[in-house]
This record gives C-alpha cells, sequence and structure tokens, in this order.
C-alpha cells in the first residue's frame, strides 16, 4: 500500500530536457510572491519550473501542462544516460543556488521550505555516487531503485497507465499530443535499454527471479495486437466521445506496431542477455558498493540517519508488541489456538471475509470501500479544522499491470482541480483484501491518509510553494497514512467492529515486519525464501502475496523502512506537543501543522512541532 504521483517517474522523477524557462504555469502564489520580489519564493518557484521542464509528466499529473507549460503535454522524460547527468547537474545548481541566499533572514515557514529542498538536493547529490540507480533524482522523488526494469518499474509497466489514467484528452491539441507520447514511449524503451546494457557491464542486473517476472511482463504487453493494446483501443474511444476522426488512433497502433514493438524487442533480447546467468541474491550487497548503496537508499526511504541494524531491532521489538495486542482482541473473538500468524492465516481464508473472485464481487468490494470513505467523513472536523473536500475516486488496478503492481496505492489529485485523487486496490484475486482489512486500507489511502494529505497540496496551492508538489518524502506521506489509520481507531469508529480493528492491528503489524524484512534482504544477507516464510508467517498473509512484497522490496530497497518509521516519529512528537500543552493540545490543530508543511524530512519535523508548541502556548 503506498502513494504514487507517477508509477513510472517516481525513481526517474528528473528525466531530462531544456532547462528554464518561465513562471507563468505555476500556480498563484508562488508567481505572485516571486514578482513581488521575495527572494526565497522567487528561487523556489524557479525550481520547481525546472523540475516540471525536465519531468513533463509530472506536469501533466498535476494539472500544470498548460500555459508556458502547455508543449510539455506531448512530451516524456528523457530516461538515458545522459538524461540522468542533467537531471544531475540541475540538482547540484539548485543546491548550489539555495545556499546563497541567507536562511536566517527567512520567517520560521521560509526556514522549513529552504531546510526541506536543501535536504533533497543534498540526498540527490549523495546519490551520484552510485553508476546505477535515479542519480541526483532520487533525493526529490524519495526513493530509489537500482534496475532499469523490473516487475514494478520502467517505460513498459508506467507509460501505458499513465497516458490512460493521467494524459486528459478535451480537444484535437491534445489528442495530437497524445499520440506523441506514443511515439515518445518507443524512445524511453530503446533508452532504458542502453542504461541495460551498461548497467550489465558493470555487474548490476537484478537477481533471476525479478528478472523473470519482469521478461515475462514485457513479453505479455508484446504478444497484444496493437490495435488492442490499451493506450489505442483508450485513444480511441476518447477520441470518438470528442467526434474526432480515426486518424489519431490509427497512428497509436501504427506507432506500437512500427516503433514501440521493435524497441521493445530489442529490449527483451537485451534483457534476457545480460540476466541469463542473473544470481538468485536477493539484497543490494552484491552490487557494486553495494553496502554503501542501501545505507544511502534506507536514508531516502526513511529520512533519518538511523543504521540497518537499528530499523532491524526496532521492527522486531514492534511486531511482538502489536502481536500482544493482536493476541488479546483474538482470544476475545474465541481466536484461541495457534500463532497469531496462524490465526491471522485462517482469518485471511474465511468466507465471512470473502467477496465472490468475480466481477460482481469485484464491484461490491469496490463499494464497500466508497462506503467506508462516506463514514469515515463525518469523523473529519475532529481530526482536522482544514475543512478540505479530498475529492477520491476508487478504480481497480487495470488487470495488464496487476502483476507487478502493489495491493493497493493512489495517485495525488491535479494541482489545478482538474482531476481528484485516485484510489487503486490490486483486485488480481478478491481474497488479497478480506473484507475486515479494507477500512484501514482505506484509511490509508483515501481519508485522512494520501487522499487528505495531497488534498491538502491541491486546495491550498495558493498557500505553499510548487515545489512542495514535486517532492516525495516517503516517511512522511507514507507515515501519514500510517498514523491516518490510528487515527481512524481512535475516532471510535471500530468500537462495534472487533474484526476492522484486527485488520487494523495486523496492517501496523505488517509494516513493522517490513522493517524486519528490507533490513534483512539488503544488509544481513537474507534469502528471498527466508524473507518469505518469516513475512507469512508472522503476518498471517499468503505466500504469494508475501513473495510478490519481498520483490517489490528487492526492487526498491529501503522504500518500506518509510512506513513505520514515519508513523513512529508523529506518534513520538504528538506525545510530545500533549506533555508539553497539556490541556491546551489539541488533535485537529497537530494533525494540520503536519500536513501544512506539505511533506518534510522526518529529520526536520521535530523543529516544526517545537515551533508549533510555542505557538500553542501563547494562544
Amino acid at each position: 500500500m503506498m502513494f504514487d504521483l507517477q508509477r513510472l517517474h517516481r525513481r526517474d522523477l528528473l528525466g531530462a530536457a531544456a532547462l528554464g524557462g518561465t513562471f507563468a504555469a505555476l500556480p498563484g502564489a508562488a508567481w505572485a510572491a516571486a514578482k513581488a520580489g521575495d527572494p526565497l519564493s522567487t528561487l523556489l518557484a524557479g525550481f520547481a519550473d525546472e523540475l516540471l521542464m525536465l519531468s513533463p509528466e509530472t506536469a501533466t499529473s498535476l494539472g500544470l501542462d498548460k500555459g508556458a507549460h502547455a508543449a510539455l503535454r506531448g512530451q516524456l522524460s528523457d530516461l538515458s544516460a545522459a538524461g540522468i547527468a542533467k537531471s544531475d547537474a540541475a540538482i547540484r545548481s539548485m543546491h548550489t543556488r539555495l545556499l546563497k541566499l541567507n536562511r536566517a533572514s527567512l520567517s520560521p515557514m521560509g526556514q522549513i521550505h529552504y531546510d526541506t529542498v536543501r535536504y533533497a538536493t543534498e540526498r540527490g547529490i549523495d546519490g551520484t555516487a552510485f553508476r546505477y540507480g535515479g542519480g541526483a533524482a532520487s533525493g526529490f522523488a524519495g526513493g530509489t531503485g537500482p534496475y532499469v526494469v523490473t516487475q514494478q518499474s520502467g517505460a513498459v509497466t508506467g507509460v501505458p497507465e499513465f497516458l490512460v489514467s493521467q494524459h486528459k484528452i478535451d480537444t484535437k491539441a491534445d489528442a495530437e499530443a497524445y499520440v506523441a507520447r506514443v511515439a515518445a514511449f518507443a524512445r524511453q524503451i530503446n533508452e532504458e535499454t542502453a542504461r541495460i546494457r551498461a548497467d550489465a557491464a558493470i555487474g548490476v542486473v537484478p537477481p533471476s527471479f525479478i528478472a523473470s517476472n519482469a521478461i515475462g511482463i514485457l513479453k505479455d504487453f508484446r504478444a497484444i495486437a496493437p490495435d488492442k493494446q490499451r493506450l489505442v483501443t483508450n485513444l480511441a474511444e476518447r477520441a470518438r466521445a470528442l467526434g474526432l476522426p480515426a486518424s489519431y488512433e490509427q497512428q497509436a497502433a501504427k506507432l506500437v506496431q512500427t516503433a514501440i514493438y521493435l524497441a521493445l524487442d530489442r529490449q527483451i533480447e537485451t534483457f534476457a542477455k545480460v540476466t541469463a546467468n542473473a544470481p538468485s541474491t536477493a539484497g543490494v550487497q552484491r552490487l557494486p558498493d553495494g553496502e554503501a548503496y542501501y545505507r544511502w537508499a534506507l536514508r531516502l526511504g526513511t529520512t533519518t540517519t538511523q543504521s540497518p541494524e537499528e530499523v532491524h531491532r526496532i521492527g522486531l521489538a514492534q511486531n511482538e508488541e502489536i502481536k500482544a495486542r493482536m493476541d488479546t482482541l483474538l482470544k476475545a473473538q474465541g481466536m484461541t489456538q495457534g500463532t497469531v500468524g496462524e490465526r491471522v492465516t485462517a482469518l485471511n481464508k474465511d468466507p465471512r471475509f470473502l467477496y465472490p473472485d468475480t466481477d460482481e464481487g469485484r464491484a461490491q468490494l469496490i463499494a464497500y470501500l466508497n462506503g467506508r470513505i462516506a463514514a469515515v467523513r463525518p469523523l473529519m472536523p475532529k481530526l482536522s479544522h482544514l475543512g478540505l473536500k479530498a475529492d477520491v475516486i476508487v478504480k481497480r488496478v487495470p488487470p495488464d499491470i496487476q502483476d507487478g503492481a502493489a495491493l493497493g496505492y493512489m495517485n495525488f489529485a491535479s494541482l489545478d482541480g482538474s482531476r481528484p485523487a485516485i484510489y487503486y486496490v490490486n483486485l488480481k484475486s478478491t481474497s488479497l483484501w478480506p473484507r475486515y482489512q479494507l477500512s484501514t486500507l482505506t484509511a490509508h489511502e483515501g481519508i485522512p491518509g494520501h487522499t487528505w494529505q495531497g488534498a491538502y497540496l491541491a486546495e491550498h496551492h495558493n498557500e505553499i510553494p510548487t515545489i512542495s508538489s514535486l517532492m516525495g518524502f516517503n516517511a512522511f506521506v507514507e507515515g501519514w497514512a500510517l498514523y491516518a489509520e490510528q487515527l481512524i481507531d481512535e475516532s471510535g469508529l471500530y468500537d462495534d467492529d472487533p474484526w476492522s480493528r484486527i485488520g487494523y492491528l495486523q496492517a501496523q503489524q505488517f509494516r513493522a515486519c517490513r522493517l524486519v524484512a528490507d533490513t534483512g534482504l539488503h544488509s544481513m544477507g537474507w534469502s528471498r525464501e527466508k524473507t518469505v516464510a518469516f513475512l507469512s508467517g508472522e503476518s498471517g498473509k499468503g505466500a504469494d502475496a508475501m513473495t510478490s512484497e519481498t520483490d517489490r522490496y528487492c526492487a526498491s530497497p529501503g522504500q518500506a523502512c518509510g512506513y513505520k518509521t514515519g508513523h513512529n516519529e508523529i506518534t513520538r512528537l504528538r506525545d510530545h506537543a500533549k506533555q508539553a500543552l497539556g490541556p491546551k493540545f489539541d488533535l485537529a490543530g497537530y494533525n494540520d501543522t503536519v500536513v501544512k508543511t506539505g511533506g518534510v524530512p522526518l529529520e526536520l519535523l521535530p523543529g516544526v512541532i517545537d515551533r508549533y508548541i510555542e505557538t500553542a502556548k501563547k494562544a
């Protein structure tokens, strides 16, 4: 379960293109402040503009591909080694320019924004020490991946879904831009293939099981007739609805046949060749500078300086603590035999909680998720004073990408209000989501989790720098969503629903297990098999699902540690604020203080809360 601003480009947020441009496409406050001459606002508005020029996909995702940035609507990022080098240079330049400002002259909120951007540029520059992965862009994307193509990353898994779900077609020009992006899709595949070859030359190839899955996804995509590809049929449907000619559909299908499939054939051949003797070792220790790479990836994933050993110990301890709470609740429901994991396994197979594994059952499950969102909305005034609309649509993960996709994720709403948040649930099988787990999933992905936090960025974009929407601090975003799960439990929604409370605790326990598993894989020599056995035995989740989870950690080292680490810090600081403020503590005020940062590294959050405490004491 994770936030996913844009599946393809979390790792390669800054692909490359020409730097520069105008601020005119940015939301109101950033541009107004820049015109007013505020040095920090001017600088950050410029940075945001540069980042959008480097990542056209992000501009589209945020609804900023208009005005002076309208040309970006027909472009995709440069994923080549040269593109990465350009983005590396851009990040270094931003860092240098930022340091020329006098931080002491800034307002308290200005200092937060300054420190946040400085942190992102510094972590990105750290990443340039490695000859593989996402380079400096990872400091802004909030996480990295050592391999160009995996079961969850790469152009084939990202571009079609991006075009279908995020590229708007309201005019003839939009349809033309869509076709231009279909052509650019072939270029990206070629760029990836060159990097696959270059990485293999220095010993960087995914483990055999990741390679096998990824090749299967590529071949499955290649096997579809060009005119049946979803990126073609979707264009046809939307163009027809506007009364546009069939020529756009025909152009796209021809590009698939003559450019994309030829590029894909080369990628499949290259990928198969370089991974033919890939090792089964799951962790990144075997890669060049692998131990240092993981410590950097862990810092990106957690935005702390905690060592792998410390994270591992925290995970083990919290797993036991939460299991003890679950044991009490399970016994109260008459489930007394076996370990907690064994009892949860039985619960996951209980017909009472399973929807039919049919299209009708999937529709029933999605209807239930919408009902959970509706049930939470009346609780929000006690949890926040922001009064956000936080519109969200619940969708099934498209079947053509479900094999490599997360079990649940969401895309933030566009900043211009043209597209609401989209909450995706993987329904490859309805057995992946027993009903007792769905309330906490919805709290995480929907309200008050990712949807609520993202809604602040969209609905208050005139109050914060646009660059806040371009930085993805994994531990903050996922930590908030995990904290949101706790808020719903504390709000009493489960007082008459012990099974959903068990589902909530099981979700928390699973995130503690992630701390153990990720560090075990990448720092302690755990095998894939050992990791799957640990996750299945402790969490009660099925071996197939935990195999997919383990493979995700292999492809995105450190990312899975952000959830519980972020949750731990947000709750620790809440306890600190409660103690400091006593009767003056306001839960909604605390929650809003966290959300209104726009997202910060955990290393900076204590300073934010200390200022909140000082202000609240004077009120």
